[in-house]
């Protein structure tokens, strides 16, 4: 029987609103668990509004080759690369539109207390295996030879869709997203997060008290089992220099998966007490491989998505990706517990999750007069909300030339990323909703909340948020 996901079927449309209303009471049930995303979506939209029209929706699932299947992606040191995105990459995964994957995902930052987030877990022990003589996974970053820390994101993947070309537009649903329980029987039924206040924070040289700049990472406990949906903070410590395997000292948190030592840290078990933080798990890393370098550093974000680090990616949300490169090459990582809209201080709760994902492809022949005509940056649909990212340069590789990966460090301001989000939604609203210029520029000030994603990825982010009942009168 129809869900809502056979557009050949007479009663698609009522089908489709019956399932995504059933979604709906399935968060409320949801909501006991830790994980359930205080802010966010928790299934596709309620109000029957999408970006992927029916007719749409008939030429894509014709496309597809027979009933969806599913594949399961570990993480471990075989199918994760570390600190970059590449067109190079040899799939771990290869799909059909339609095809649902789950795919594990690991933090970066596990080695901030690898008791409570490496010790016990197989895949997170051979990603963070280094020794003298051996290193997990040896590339950590885009830069010459082992990639020089330029890039810090574990991502697994890519996952390549079968028939995806350049032009095309690739539809990612978030279905459901979990916590990685700790595997140290010491902490059975919890999970664990870092928060880095890091030299790249936006706060780092404008502090007023103790020493002057300093880090300090922070570490969260969530319940894994289902009893609560807030984060707390267990203890907090000053960033102490850190020998790695080859002898080079690291006095500032400068390369990936620096593994600390705590006997030589002071922990302050006295934080944050009182203070219960939202969860809102989300994937702060999620895009496809663009096509301007071989190896393009995980930090900033860009066209074909990466490092958005914006808290809305989560459960129930869709995206939609411009693709690049033939087979798309979907990547999954920097998985976060919560974070506030800016990502202030440099990371939000990096804590390592699962998700389970369907694809969709669209193909550039079915786009015409559609609302994907012409995607050339990140979309993000919610149950209530359609959001466009905006960043200081739309396509940076681009952008910049020779040097933009290493340049948009310097460049980038909140000026341009507004002027990007103001453009895009301009641009959404004229050309899917039919709205004069004038029209879009009055209902912006009116009606669309502009907010600052991220001040600490390099091409910082202004996201644009218009709520999908503005345009309910439409519809009746």
């Amino acid at each position: 029987m129809c869900q809502g996901d056979d557009p050949a079927c007479l009663d698609f449309e009522k089908h489709r609103l019956d399932f995504r209303t059933g979604m709906a009471k399935e968060r409320r049930t949801f909501l006991k668990s830790s994980f359930a995303a205080t802010g966010a979506a928790a299934a596709l939209a309620t109000t029957g509004i999408s970006l992927v029209s029916p007719a749409l929706a008939q030429s894509s699932a014709a496309r597809q080759p027979g009933q969806p299947a599913y594949v399961h992606l570990p993480a471990n040191a075989d199918t994760v690369h570390w600190g970059y995105f590449s067109k190079t990459l040899k799939p771990q995964a290869e799909v059909n539109s339609g095809d649902y994957v789950t795919i594990e995902t690991l933090t970066h930052q596990a080695s901030d207390d690898s008791e409570r987030m490496i010790t016990g877990d197989p895949g997170a022990e051979s990603v963070y295996l280094w020794t003298k003589d051996k290193k997990g996974v040896m590339r950590r970053g885009a830069g010459p030879g082992d990639g020089g820390g330029l890039g810090v994101h574990i991502c697994t993947g890519p996952v390549a869709v079968r028939g995806a070309e350049p032009g095309d537009v690739l539809e990612v649903r978030i279905l459901d997203v979990k916590p990685r329980p700790s595997a140290n029987p010491a902490f059975k039924g919890l999970c664990f997060g870092s928060n880095a206040a890091a030299n790249w924070g936006f706060q780092y040289k404008d502090l007023i008290t103790g020493d002057r700049p300093r880090e300090v990472v922070t570490i969260y406990e969530m319940d894994a089992t289902g009893e609560r949906n807030w984060a707390r903070a267990i203890y907090s410590f000053k960033w102490v220099p850190v020998t790695d395997p080859t002898g080079k000292v690291h006095p500032t948190i400068d390369y990936p998966g620096l593994l600390v030592d705590h006997a030589q840290t002071q922990r302050n078990w006295d934080v944050l007490k009182n203070v219960r933080v939202p969860i809102r798990p989300h994937f702060g890393t999620m895009g496809l491989a663009p096509k301007e370098a071989d190896f393009v550093n995980s930090i900033p974000p860009s066209y074909t998505g990466g490092n958005i680090d914006n808290w809305r990616i989560g459960k129930g949300a869709t995206m939609y990706y411009p693709v690049a490169v033939d087979g798309a090459l979907l990547s999954v990582g920097d998985p976060h517990a919560g974070q506030g809209d800016s990502e202030l201080c440099g990371t939000a709760i990096e804590c390592s999750l699962t998700g389970t994902f369907q694809l969709i492809l669209h193909k550039r022949a079915d786009l015409g007069g559609t609302a994907l005509e012409g995607l050339n940056f990140p979309l993000i649909e919610t149950q209530d909300d359609w959001v466009m990212s905006g960043f200081s340069y739309p396509n940076y590789l681009a952008d910049l030339g020779a040097n933009a990966q290493s340049d948009i460090f310097s460049k980038s301001s909140i000026d341009l990323a507004m002027r990007d989000a103001f453009r895009k939604m301009r641009s959404f609203l004229m050309g899917t909703k039919g709205l004069t210029e004038d029209e879009a520029v009055s209902l912006m000030s009116v009606a669309v909340d502009f907010g600052i994603t991220q001040v600490v990825d390099g091409n910082w982010g202004v996201h644009a948020i218009i709520k999908k009942n503005v345009f309910a009168g439409s519809a009746t």
